[in-house]
């Protein structure tokens, strides 16, 4: 429908039979909806060339790698004030914000820029492929991050205004660069799908998440009650194992995705920001949980990685 919007807005052709689509049969109405997909496709890509795009995503992987390792530093010092850290939050993180709106509103960028660019705007037509899965496995995570997950929340604590303006920065700027260069910059072989890469780390990536859900719907059922806050020993899964169950599954996921990527920038960006920022936290949650429990706890678990770390 969009292409054939395009082609009626830019030869002004009389065309030709009803559209069922809802916008009418008339070239005029198609034309008219032409040019507000026009405006989105020209607003989503910044009104760039498509060299000055590549140079701008090589940039922004650079800098979130920078930032990454700035941020990775400062958590050895601080804690991320949210969730069982909220309350160490100081004056200066701002107020408060109800945690199923701030973490709605902070992930919803990742699902509509990936949705843009994959049905509105790929900027290649039609778009290969390996290029359209990859890209629907992003906005698979994020549709679940973002629209379920929030629902399934019992209790949850408030998110400092700081902090979640700091995740609402980070998953628009992620959301574009992992958008963009999947719809308009990388290139994959034809044969990418039945690669020995992209098998790993599409096996990677669907391990990844699972460990991730299954080890939040462990937390969630922790507390019985929605007004329940108290906190409990999770048992069970990679529970076993490691302290952040769930932070283990989503370094897995992004790293399997980047693999399956060809270790894009964008991609490799990512799994290294996920980690420098997820690694520090089980460290902390980990010596918050032998503080809290002391001999009950479980003393052979590791932080993140099971065995080693």
């Amino acid at each position: 429908f969009f292409r054939s919007c395009l082609r009626c807005y830019s030869s002004q052709e009389l065309c030709k039979g009803v559209l069922t689509t809802g916008f009418g049969g008339g070239c005029g109405d198609r034309a008219m909806a032409a040019s507000v997909v026009a405006s989105v496709c020209t607003w989503v890509g910044l009104g760039l060339s498509h060299y000055e795009e590549a140079v701008l995503l090589w940039w922004l992987a650079v800098a979130m790698v920078a930032f990454s390792a700035f941020a990775a530093v400062a958590l050895q010092f601080m804690p991320a004030y949210y969730g069982r850290f909220t309350a160490m939050a100081g004056p200066w993180q701002g107020p408060l914000i109800p945690g199923k709106l701030a973490w709605v509103v902070q992930e919803i960028p990742n699902v509509v820029l990936a949705g843009l660019f994959l049905f509105v705007c790929p900027g290649r037509t039609p778009l290969p492929t390996p290029n359209a899965v990859l890209l629907g496995l992003f906005l698979l995570h994020y549709t679940q991050r973002a629209l379920i997950f929030p629902l399934l929340i019992r209790g949850g604590k408030p998110t400092p205004l700081t902090i979640f303006l700091y995740a609402l920065a980070f998953c628009v700027v992620n959301g574009y660069m992992q958008a963009c260069t999947l719809a308009r910059h990388a290139e994959f072989p034809k044969d990418h799908l039945r690669s020995p890469q992209f098998v790993l780390g599409l096996a990677l990536f669907l391990a990844g998440m699972g460990i991730n859900l299954h080890s939040d719907h462990v937390l969630r059922n922790l507390r019985r009650k929605g007004g329940d806050q108290a906190y409990y020993i999770p048992m069970g899964g990679l529970f076993r194992w490691v302290t952040a169950a769930n932070y283990f599954g989503e370094a897995v996921e992004w790293l399997g995705f980047a693999v399956a990527c060809r270790l894009t920038p964008a991609s490799v960006a990512f799994a290294v920001a996920t980690l420098a920022n997820l690694g520090p936290r089980a460290a902390q949650i980990h010596r918050w949980y032998l503080d809290k429990f002391r001999d009950a706890y479980p003393h052979k678990r590791k932080r993140l990685v099971p065995f080693l770390w």
